[in-house]
Order: structure tokens, then C-alpha cells, then sequence
């Protein structure tokens, strides 16, 4: 199956960001998010980042010619035909469910329905629509247009058929899967990144080493391109913290819940770059 159209829901940095890849690999794309704010944010970071990429020489057309392939709407109603959708929105069971239910009505049968979760398991998301075989994980890392891997994840209904034609489409925006073929709590790289994340939160709150010199530490000794607490400043640390109660739901295992120093940031709001502080201070925003 050839993916010509995409709706990406969702105009976050992930959205953004899917929305960017998929329109510089010829993919007509309709970004939607309820509010008209987001969406004008979006069209300008995508802009900005298409323009860097056309500057580096990274990319064979204009930027015009990409962003022309890009719409935004702030409603999915008359705008759900299309190939594949991809949600891309808060990590919250219940908005997914809600979102999932929305795409099953409005989406024709010939589309395949994505969530571009980063812990909850497609099996629940397709749950609650009548095409659970036709429902997978697409799994971007941030910054999509940078980082490689994508995870491909089968639900427990999910066909041969939808996963293979996830993983062309991954292969069709110029990025690589990586198949999921069990349907669990944080998939793979997930599984295997927060344990050492978690770890480095522990070691500030112990006072065993700062902040800064954990992330210079990762990066000169094991090759990293950001630290584990940039990236966390990037990614969001409230959606780091829902991605662990999920799977601390999920499994039931105490070794997934927050650890105090995230939970203690996340309540007073220090979310990141988005928020102009997180485990770093950015300044005003």
C-alpha cells in the first residue's frame, strides 16, 4: 500500500514534526489541532526548520514546493480521507480513546489508524474502534526530522498486512523501522532508555553528581549527541512523566513510577524548552 495522505492530529512538537517528514518525502499532509494558535506555531517551526534543511543542502526541492503540501485544519471532519492518520497527541489513555473513537467514524475503511504513542499499548487504542486490525503504532523520536528510528508496533489484532505497510511508509519518509512485534508498555527503546533516565534523576536527588555533569558525562563517555536531561528538556518532562505512569499502570511494576524529582517539576510546571524551564533554565520565553 502506497501512502499518498496523511493526517497528522496533533500540531505539537511530534506533529509538527511527522507533518515536516512526511510533506519533504512527497506525502500530502492535513495537520490538525483544535486550536488555531497551535496550528499557526506549527506552520512557522516547520518553515523555519524546512529552511534549514534546504540551507544545509539536505533537501532536493524548495521550500515553497514542501510546505505547499502541508494544510492545517482545526477540525477533522471533511478532512479524514485519506490513506493513513496519525495521532500525536497527549499521552492520556482517555483523549486517545476519544480521538480514536473520532477517526474510526470520520476515517474511510481504506485507512490505516496510527498513534505515535510512546508507552500505551495499540491493543487498548484499537480497542475502542471497529477496525482493530487495521490499527498500529508508528513511533517517532524527537526531533523527528533528525532522529532515524521509528518504532512500528503490532497490536494484538493488528494484520501482517497493516504492519508491513507501516513499515513502507517509514521506509517511504527515508526513515528506518524498527518492528515491535509484542504488543507491550514502552515497546522497545522505551524499555530500555527511561530505566537509565530514571537512574539519572535518582543520582541528583541523592546529590551523587549535578545535573549538568551527568549530561556532560553521557555525552563524552558514551557517544551521546544530547544529554539524558537535554533530551528530557526537549522531548517534555510532563510527557516523560505520562509516559511512566502509563506503563507503572500498564505492568503494575514500581520500577515505572516517577521518580520524585520529575513528579516535583511536573507539578510546579517546569516542563522544558516548551515552558522555558525544566531541568534547565532557558529564560524567558
Amino acid at each position: 500500500m502506497s501512502i499518498k495522505s496523511v493526517l497528522v492530529i496533533g500540531s505539537g512538537l511530534m506533529g509538527s514534526g511527522i507533518a515536516q517528514v512526511c510533506a519533504q518525502s512527497g506525502i500530502r499532509v492535513v495537520l490538525h489541532d483544535m486550536s488555531k494558535d497551535a496550528l499557526e506555531k506549527a506552520k512557522n517551526n516547520i518553515a523555519w526548520s524546512v529552511d534549514k534543511f534546504v540551507e544545509k543542502g539536505k533537501l532536493s526541492e524548495n521550500k515553497d514546493t514542501i510546505l505547499k503540501r502541508i494544510t492545517t485544519s482545526d477540525t477533522i471532519e471533511g478532512v479524514a480521507d485519506v490513506d493513513l492518520a496519525i495521532e500525536a497527541i497527549f499521552e492520556n489513555i482517555d483523549i486517545k480513546h476519544d480521538m480514536f473513537k473520532s477517526l474510526d467514524a470520520l476515517c474511510p475503511e481504506k485507512t490505516l489508524i496510527a498513534s505515535n504513542t510512546s508507552s500505551i499499548p495499540i491493543t487498548e487504542l484499537a480497542a475502542v474502534t471497529g477496525r482493530p486490525d487495521r490499527v498500529l503504532g508508528i513511533h517517532f523520536f524527537s526531533p523527528v526530522p533528525m532522529m532515524m528510528a521509528v518504532e512500528v508496533i503490532k497490536g494484538s489484532l493488528t494484520t501482517d498486512e497493516t504492519a508491513e505497510a507501516g513499515k513502507t511508509f517509514v521506509e517511504q519518509i527515508g526513515k528506518t523501522p524498527i518492528m515491535v512485534n509484542r504488543d507491550v508498555a514502552g515497546f522497545v527503546i522505551n524499555r530500555i532508555n527511561l530505566p537509565a533516565s530514571m537512574e539519572a534523576m535518582r543520582l541528583v536527588e541523592e546529590g551523587v553528581a549535578t545535573i549538568e555533569d551527568i549530561d556532560k558525562g553521557l555525552k563524552l563517555a558514551s557517544g551521546r549527541k544530547m544529554g539524558i536531561f537535554e533530551t528530557g528538556d526537549m522531548v517534555g518532562l510532563d510527557v516523560t512523566y505520562g509516559a511512566l505512569m502509563s506503563m507503572y499502570h500498564e505492568t503494575g511494576d514500581s520500577r515505572w513510577y516517577p521518580p520524585l524529582l520529575l513528579r516535583r517539576k511536573v507539578k510546579a510546571g517546569h516542563l522544558g524548552r516548551k515552558t522555558g524551564k525544566g531541568w534547565y533554565d532557558y529564560g524567558t520565553l
